[in-house]
C-alpha cells in the first residue's frame, strides 16, 4: 500500500525514475480499488445504466483521480528502463504496442544512474521513508 501512496503522493511528476515494484504495486492497488468502486456502484445503484455496464459516479471520479498518476508511474518506469517517457505513446498501436510496454515494464531498470536520475533501487530507505510519514 506504501507504494501505492508513494505513486499517489507524486500525483504529476514525471521526472526521475520508478522500480518495477513501485510501478506494479500500483497497478495492483489501482485495480483492487477500480474493482471496489464499481462493486459499490452497483450496491449503491449509482449506475449510469441497469443494463451491462457496471460503471457509476464512484466508479468514474475514482478512474478521473488517478489516470495521471498512472500515466506518471509508467513515464518514471520507462525512464529506470533508460527509455523517453514519449514510449508510452506505444499504448496506441494495436497489440504489438501493449506487448512490447509490457517487456519493457518488467525489464529490470539500468544500473546506476542513467541519463533520468539516480537508480531507485540503490535507496533502501525510500519505503521505509513513506511508511514512517503515515504513523
Amino acid at each position: 500500500m506504501n507504494w501505492y501512496l508513494k505513486v499517489m503522493k507524486q500525483y504529476a511528476d514525471f521526472n526521475g525514475r520508478a522500480r518495477r515494484t513501485e510501478y506494479w504495486m500500483f497497478i495492483l492497488f489501482n485495480l483492487i480499488f477500480t474493482f471496489a468502486a464499481m462493486v459499490l456502484d452497483r450496491v449503491l445503484g449509482l449506475n449510469f445504466s441497469n443494463e451491462i455496464t457496471s460503471y457509476g459516479f464512484i466508479y468514474l471520479i475514482y478512474v478521473l483521480a488517478t489516470v495521471i498518476p498512472g500515466i506518471a508511474v509508467a513515464v518514471r518506469r520507462l525512464h529506470d528502463v533508460d527509455k523517453s517517457g514519449w514510449y508510452y505513446l506505444l499504448i496506441f498501436i494495436p497489440l504489438i504496442g501493449a506487448i512490447w510496454l509490457l517487456i519493457l515494464f518488467c525489464t529490470e531498470g539500468t544500473p546506476g544512474r542513467n541519463q533520468y536520475g539516480f537508480n531507485p533501487k540503490e535507496d533502501d530507505n525510500e519505503i521505509n521513508e513513506i511508511g514512517q510519514k503515515e504513523f
